[in-house]
């Protein structure tokens, strides 16, 4: 059940696969400090153990978001919906399916093509697997170094806590999953002229899962003539924990009409590290 709104606007944060909201780094602090109402959900299959995932399709995941957003549309007069890899690919599909137009929409690292500097050459061979179900569900996609972290204290946190099996991210994902997630690269490469809501499609120049072919892919295809693209030139994968975090939480804000200074946090000390959402 959804808290009654504490502000005129709100905002629909979606994780990415095999992860939690701690893909999205301080993005739901940031957002609270400048008076926006955030909401999380845990998607289908996430939250426990990867072995979940295997009784979980793309349709699955569509559809929690698409509740999701139902249930906060009418609370607010201004609803903005972002995800971060496959959550952006959700917010996408749900944006151009609901005709989200009250509010704005943010892509964050978009998968639409996998085709990253560490992906393996090898990578279009999982489309034959996919042929053979039984192999499909057994085989497991490892998450390796660097773990879309350039980095390196941020690395070692991430690092340990996959060692001390934190219940942040999932250590692999079956292969199974990847198809799913394929399924929803291909919807969301159609009909991309259907999104009309100003949208900020955010991209790290070294991301080393999907390169800038998918933002510049997005920039080009999406309908709005509201729209921005940022690209990152300091961190790989996950943005919102990397080295240019600051910089994604001042793009979105501003994108959302807001003062970044309006979410500025406390004062640290020069000895204190800087904040990543790790911690939290």
């Amino acid at each position: 059940m959804t808290d009654s709104p504490r502000s005129a606007v709100g905002a629909l944060l979606i994780h990415g696969l095999g992860g939690t909201q701690y893909d999205l780094g301080l993005m739901h602090k940031v957002l609270r400090r400048a008076g926006v109402d955030t909401h999380a959900l845990t998607l289908p299959g996430h939250g426990s153990a990867p072995e979940d995932l295997l009784n979980v399709t793309a349709e699955d995941w569509l559809d929690a978001v698409q509740r999701k957003y139902r249930e906060l549309r009418p609370l607010y007069p201004t609803l903005h919906v972002m995800g971060m890899c496959m959550g952006s690919l959700l917010a996408i599909e749900v944006a151009k399916r609901e005709r989200h137009r009250d509010g704005t929409l943010v892509a964050l690292a978009s998968p639409v093509f996998i085709d990253g500097w560490s992906t393996p050459w090898y990578r279009a061979l999982r489309y034959l697997v996919y042929r053979l179900p039984a192999l499909a569900r057994r085989m497991k996609v490892e998450e390796a170094e660097p773990y879309g972290i350039k980095n390196e204290l941020v690395r070692s946190i991430v690092k340990a806590k996959f060692e001390r099996n934190d219940n942040f991210h999932y250590r692999w994902v079956p292969l199974y999953c990847i198809q799913q997630v394929d399924r929803l690269r291909g919807w969301v490469k159609q009909n991309l002229a259907d999104v009309h809501c100003p949208t900020l499609v955010v991209h790290a120049r070294e991301d080393e899962l999907t390169s800038l072919h998918s933002a510049r892919f997005l920039d080009a295809q999406l309908g709005t003539r509201d729209k921005k693209l940022v690209v990152l030139e300091n961190s790989y994968h996950m943005v919102c924990v990397d080295n240019d975090r600051d910089q994604v939480a001042q793009c979105v804000l501003e994108h959302f009409g807001i003062d970044p200074a309006l979410a500025k946090p406390r004062r640290r000390s020069t000895a204190e590290p800087a904040e990543s959402g790790l911690n939290d």
